[in-house]
């Protein structure tokens, strides 16, 4: 049994790309929530004492002028996009922040060097609070899922996704994939967040995060047959019980937010996740910087499921 360590410290919402040219690329948020920061390395390990590049900083006020949260790197039709959710303020409305989604695009080889351009919002046709959105294709569609909050049903955010006709704008009506529903998804909040794709086995999988952000965080699992019309909240599978959760025994707490990525040699599915080491948070557990970004392998059934584990064990 080999315990995990964090790659990276006080990283939330971690994301790791790796890119054609063979770099694996990294974001996440970062303590103070001030912009967005990116840094590169040839190998997982290299990345933890990397060049970090702030490529772009909030301005002092606006709609997106604080709580710079979750972004992702994609590189979408030639160009390196970055999406993130932005806040005009800490004022809480209506129970919960304001967050808007936002997206941010770079056309040149090198993103830590290149020119950042500011698009704007990528609006879903629901003015509410929405965050943590990410991207994938499939048969040549590009795809747009996030959590949004939703008037009408109970709790902070409920997962959907789109067609995009364009990397920064979504073409199609949004869907409800899956809401808050079981015990282990509304522990402190009501919350389905931070969704993560892996295509595998004829099979699409969908990763997300529950409940509130201290040790009741855990990770949930959709799935899809890949010839399925992905936009039918019928074509998916929803796991009744967590994926992922705390490892008390050996202090890994609140485990999720996570991205998947490959190994060096390209054969071994990795989980990236963030989790925090201790329970004692004072206040508002949004404001302690201590989950850090840990990577570890992710292992695959006979029936072309994914094996997570435990969060805490690297085996």
């Amino acid at each position: 049994m080999t315990l995990l360590t964090p790659l990276i410290e006080q990283r939330a919402d971690p994301f790791i790309y790796k890119h054609s040219d063979g770099y694996y690329y990294f974001t996440a948020s970062v303590p103070a929530y001030d912009g967005i920061e990116l840094r590169r390395a040839k190998t997982i390990a290299g990345l933890k004492d990397a060049e970090t590049v702030m490529v772009w900083h909030k301005p002092d006020t606006g709609p997106y002028s604080d709580l710079i949260w979750a972004p992702e790197i994609h590189f979408n039709q030639g160009a390196w996009y970055v999406y993130f959710a932005a806040a005009p303020s800490r004022e809480i409305k209506d129970a919960l922040f304001q967050h808007r989604m936002y997206v941010i695009r770079c056309e040149d080889a090198n993103p830590l060097t290149g020119t950042w351009e500011f698009l704007g919002q990528i609006d879903t046709g629901i003015d509410t609070f929405c965050l943590d959105a990410t991207t994938f294709s499939h048969q040549g569609q590009l795809y747009y899922l996030w959590a949004q909050k939703a008037n009408d049903i109970p709790g902070n955010s409920n997962l959907y996704i789109a067609k995009m006709d364009k990397p920064w704008a979504i073409a199609s009506e949004p869907v409800l994939l899956t809401v808050p529903e079981f015990e282990w998804e509304c522990r402190g909040f009501m919350v389905n967040e931070g969704p993560a794709v892996l295509h595998r086995n004829g099979k699409f999988f969908i990763t997300y995060s529950a409940s509130a952000t201290d040790e009741n965080y855990a990770m949930g699992l959709l799935w899809a047959d890949e010839n399925s019309n992905l936009l039918d909240p019928k074509s998916w599978t929803k796991s009744q019980t967590p994926v992922l959760g705390s490892a008390i025994e050996h202090n890994i707490f609140g485990p999720g937010h996570n991205s998947f990525t490959v190994s060096e040699d390209g054969q071994t599915d990795l989980l990236v996740y963030h989790a925090r080491t201790y329970t004692e948070i004072e206040g508002d557990p949004l404001w302690d910087p201590n989950r850090h970004t840990f990577v570890k392998p992710l292992r695959w059934d006979e029936n072309g499921m994914p094996v997570f584990g435990s969060a805490a064990i690297a085996d």
